[in-house]
């Protein structure tokens, strides 16, 4: 096999693999903004998941310039993979806890971290490829990163509240409605 063809055959599975995986981060995101509609982290969630529905948008964007084909059945693993999560044990059995909550924007912030690395390495591969656009993938990937201080300071609130003794009045902040 050539050299171009194994490129454009790796690139495919790349692809596909971070598609698998947006598809997975906008259930999550979707779902963690639904849950906290009515909480304080109410409005920066459902901000982060317009953001990353588009994100998946971009990256579909991405693959056609490239003509890239999409894999469906990684669609379908990252959609299922996503509902499969929803049955860990979180410490209650019919509510929501706020370790639930920890382990979402634990789990987010992952996603977003590689999508970073998908951005940084299509960006990295711009000079090889002039179907790819350097300035796009800079936004991108510096709004990955705004994404990532956003779950950071989340997490931290969501995490001191959770494992901190003596703050019962705050946890319900973080369990969400």
């Amino acid at each position: 096999m050539s050299e171009p063809r194994t490129s454009h055959r790796m690139l495919g599975i790349y692809l596909n693999d971070h598609l698998a995986g947006a598809t997975a981060g906008v259930e999550l995101a979707r779902r963690t903004a639904r849950e906290h509609r009515r909480s304080p982290f109410g409005g920066e969630l459902e901000d982060l998941a317009v953001q990353i529905m588009e994100d998946r948008a971009a990256l579909l964007s991405v693959m056609a310039d490239l003509e890239v084909p999409v894999r469906r059945y990684k669609i379908y693993g990252g959609w299922l993979g996503e509902k499969a999560g929803r049955l860990k044990p979180n410490g209650n059995l019919r509510r929501r806890s706020g370790l639930s909550t920890v382990v979402e924007l634990e789990s987010l912030r992952i996603g977003v971290e590689g999508k970073a690395l998908l951005w940084q390495s299509l960006l990295a591969a711009t000079g090889q490829d002039t179907r790819l656009d350097p300035d796009r993938l800079t936004e991108l990937l510096n709004r990955a990163r705004r994404q990532g201080a956003v779950l950071e300071s989340l997490h931290d609130t969501a995490a001191g509240t959770l494992l901190t003794p003596d703050r019962a009045e705050s946890r319900e902040a973080v369990v969400g409605t």
